[in-house]
């Protein structure tokens, strides 16, 4: 199989694609062939030594197919499409065509997604999730601060606490602006024209997305508000303002079978989908991270492993057909108000979902995905 390795901490020029043996599950472990592999910027960071490890591939996001089960394996079944981030922040290689993980990191794929869209799912999915609900417990009617907005995190972000009734201002460039929109935001914030922590008040929730920013949107905290640092470089700010009463944490994201399922319901329900900004075959990886690292992607960046080069220009097809019809949702309702009627309560204690307000996205077609 190919995979993308690298030997050195560096730029983007140091990822290469290398032949390798496909893996053998281990016990309690599934073969996934992957499909679509997302990329993050924990990929970036890890690649040039910002984390403090070394792994020799990069990549957790994976959506793919079972093709191996390990022994004592009862969750899934050979041909049982898949999605998760196993083995996070330990080294998992998902940048190749198969990949193993322990089964419970795994969650069926949604059936409103396509492989693609998948990819983008488990790393900033999760984030998105253990920080607004199982970290802050968000709940319907709460104001939270949401920086990059259109990002891979944010864009989720912003989808999830809208189907939890809170009231969601985000920032984003003015281009943007609509985009955020269409996703639930009630106030999108020009960050390039205007000073954020002067246009905002009264925030119960604040997801620090963005480095650096943390200390000075802190102080826009309601009493017995939450402030959740995503970044490293945030973490010591975020531990310094614990210690003055504030509810402020530095958080990890953590593989969850369990909370990749609630994402599925999620997307399931159309309260959730994923924006594909960019696609690339594996063997460009390295162009993948150039262009994450400007900054300037809207969502998810994702890698395709291509079989052939018959397979891949199929693929490639599919791929532009896909993203020319990029799917935004029809006529935003208020999702806020079905949230808040909704019935039982649904993992970490918010509530379920409204009815299903979207039309399902699109789904990439070509045999290589």
């Amino acid at each position: 199989m190919r995979k993308v390795v690298q030997h050195s901490l560096n730029g983007p020029e140091v990822l290469e694609v290398v032949e390798a043996d496909v893996p053998e599950p281990g016990l309690t472990e599934v073969l996934v062939e992957v499909r679509a592999a997302g990329v993050n910027p924990v990929d970036w960071k890890v690649r040039r030594g910002d984390m403090g490890y070394f792994p020799f591939s990069v990549g957790w996001d994976v959506s793919g197919v079972v093709r191996g089960i390990g022994a004592g394996v009862t969750r899934f079944k050979v041909g049982d499409e898949v999605f998760g981030m196993p083995r996070f922040p330990l080294e998992a290689g998902a940048y190749a065509e198969f990949v193993t993980g322990p089964s419970r990191q795994f969650a069926l794929e949604p059936s409103g997604l396509s492989h693609v869209q998948a990819a983008g799912l488990p790393l900033a999915g999760l984030t998105a999730w253990q920080a607004l609900v199982s970290t802050a417990g968000l709940e319907a009617g709460r104001r939270v601060l949401i920086p990059a907005g259109a990002g891979g995190v944010g864009h989720l972000a912003v989808q999830i606490a809208t189907s939890r009734g809170a009231y969601v201002i985000a920032t984003a460039s003015a281009a943007k602006h609509d985009f955020v929109r269409s996703l639930g935001a009630d106030e999108v914030i020009d960050y390039r024209n205007a000073d954020v922590a002067s246009r905002v008040d009264d925030v119960d929730v604040l997801l620090a997305t963005v480095a650096g920013q943390l200390e000075d949107l802190a102080r826009k905290l309601t009493p017995g508000g939450w402030a959740i640092a995503l970044n490293g470089a945030d973490a010591e700010t975020a531990r310094r303002l614990s210690e003055t009463g504030l509810h402020s944490a530095f958080m990890l994201v953590e593989p969850d079978r369990a909370d990749l399922e609630i994402l599925a319901s999620l997307v399931h329900s159309g309260a959730l989908t994923v924006h594909v900004d960019k696609v690339f075959p594996l063997g460009q990886a390295a162009e993948a991270h150039r262009f994450g690292e400007t900054g300037r992607s809207t969502g998810k960046i994702i890698l395709v492993p291509y079989k052939s080069a018959c397979c891949e220009a199929t693929a490639r097809r599919a791929v532009r057909a896909a993203l020319r019809n990029r799917w935004m949702g029809p006529g935003l309702q208020d999702r806020r108000t079905a949230a808040i009627r909704a019935g039982p309560p649904m993992g970490g204690g918010g509530r379920s979902m409204g009815p299903k307000e979207r039309s399902a996205p699109p789904a990439l077609t070509s045999p290589c995905m």
